[in-house]
């Protein structure tokens, strides 16, 4: 490999980063906090809004009081809303696009099983209420601290 002087700089500055955040701090007797606050588990849910029946989408009005009803009483401590733009591939092969919402929820770890279940209530009424084909999810174990 032929190193340049552009390349050089490249992976130079990447070492001083290194040594900087990790490699100084560590050199003086400081330790990294890379253990902050408890188990936690992180879901993120996923709401479109176009509706398949042809009606206009869901508007923000629907969704916040779906928000309130359904979504708020099963998670009171808290939770975060995203507004967002989402794609998918439909049925026929043709990119689909629409508003959308993600829905950021922490609960203990320790809770995951029983607030899956909650969860789970969620999305089958969103679905059910909207005509959605689904409501995406996802899932990260996390540590937290409030």
């Amino acid at each position: 490999m032929k190193w340049t002087s552009d390349a050089r700089g490249k992976i130079g500055g990447g070492v001083l980063v290194a040594l900087l955040g990790v490699g100084i701090p560590a050199l003086m007797g400081a330790t990294p906090h890379t253990d902050v606050g408890k188990p936690y588990q992180e879901t993120r849910l996923y709401f479109g809004t176009e509706r398949p029946d042809g009606r206009g989408p869901i508007t923000k009005p629907d969704f916040m009081r779906f928000l309130d009803r359904e979504i708020t009483p099963s998670f009171p401590e808290g939770l975060t809303v995203h507004d967002g733009y989402g794609q998918w591939r439909g049925k026929d092969g043709k990119a689909i696009r629409e508003t959308s919402y993600e829905v950021v929820l922490l609960y203990p770890e320790k809770e995951a099983g029983e607030r899956s279940v909650r969860i789970e209530r969620i999305r089958q009424a969103y679905e059910k209420q909207y005509q959605q084909d689904s409501v995406g999810r996802s899932d990260d174990k996390v540590n937290a601290e409030f």
